[in-house]
Parts: C-alpha cells; structure tokens; sequence
C-alpha cells in the first residue's frame, strides 16, 4: 500500500481489501473481498500474487464464457516437478527412477476466471466448516464439481512461473523475465 497508493501514479485504480477474522484461506480471502463491496461483477478474476505469467486473460475469459462455467482454471501443461520420482515393485526395491520429470497431466497455475456462484459455495462451506481455512483449490474446485456446476480447464502455452519462495525468486533471470513480459523487444 505504502508503494502503490492509489495506483494513479500507474494510471491504475487500485483498491485494498484488509483482512478480517474468519476468512482465512485463499476462498475465505476472497469472500472477504466480496463482503467489503470489491467485487461487483458477476464474472470476475483470481490471479495468484505468486504468480508471474504472461497469460492472455482476455483469451481465458473468452473462453470461459464461451463455456459458460461457474469456473475456468488456467492450466499448462509439461510441468517440470521439482524432485525426482521412483516406480518400486512390492517388495520396495526400485526399478526405475526419473530425476525431476515433467508432469503429462494439466497443472494449475494460479489464474481463475470466476461467477459469483463461487461465493455462494465458499460462502456455504465457511457456515459448514464454522472454523478454519477454506482453499479455493481443495475445497471451492472439487464442491463445485460435486454440485454438478461446470468447471472448465483452460490450457495455455503462455509463460508461468510459480516464485512462491525466496528460493525460487532467486533462480529467476532478470533477462528472460523481461523479455518473456514484453519488458524487452527483440
């Protein structure tokens, strides 16, 4: 808040919501954004603050409104794991091993496009759960989807890159981030 303000000085408006006692965890944070009147559309985004991306959000929500889901999720695929992997037979011997190998199933990456459906479900598990965290991920996706609402995967090609700790912001390269967000032309 102390570097952004207002965000006039970006020719941005930005707003902040400030945390409040039972609304923990990434769906409660979000319902909390709700109650205090900063969403006010029926369609609306979730863009992890770990996430670094040059993701087309316009196209992610074309085609969330093509399918006309209570959620997309914004996937990629041939993510790399960050350790190696074993197959054991019975006895726990090893028969093969892959050393950080990428992954053939779709992964998250932390961009949402949203109905205000959503936070009647995040709103329905808060009064269940009475206490605790509510994750969009492990707990609004899968409700959702139990309820029958449409849930939408969205692959993209664009660039991802999940900094989530000090470590991993440290192996970023200035250079390649710059270029892959537009900051540099060829």
């Amino acid at each position: 808040m102390n570097y952004f303000g207002n965000g006039s000085r970006f020719g941005v408006n930005i707003e902040y919501a400030v945390d409040k006692p039972g609304y923990e965890g990434t769906a409660g944070c979000l319902l909390n954004v709700y109650n205090q009147g900063l969403i006010d559309e029926k369609e609306f985004l979730v863009y992890y603050g770990d996430i670094l991306s040059n993701i087309n959000l316009r196209n992610l929500i074309n085609y969330h409104k093509e399918k006309e889901a209570i959620a997309t999720v914004a996937m990629a695929l041939g993510y790399k794991i960050r350790v190696g992997t074993a197959r054991l037979n019975e006895n726990g011997k090893i028969l093969n091993f892959i050393e950080k190998p990428e992954l053939e199933k779709p992964v998250s990456i932390g961009v949402l496009a949203l109905n205000e459906v959503v936070l009647e479900v995040i709103e329905g598990l808060r009064e269940s759960k009475r206490k605790g965290e509510i994750d969009l991920m492990g707990d609004v996706l899968p409700k959702l989807i139990e309820l029958g609402h449409p849930v939408y995967g969205y692959i993209t090609r664009d660039f991802w890159y999940d900094v989530g700790s000090v470590e991993r912001y440290e192996k970023l390269s200035n250079q390649t981030i710059d270029k892959l967000l537009g900051f540099i032309i060829d």
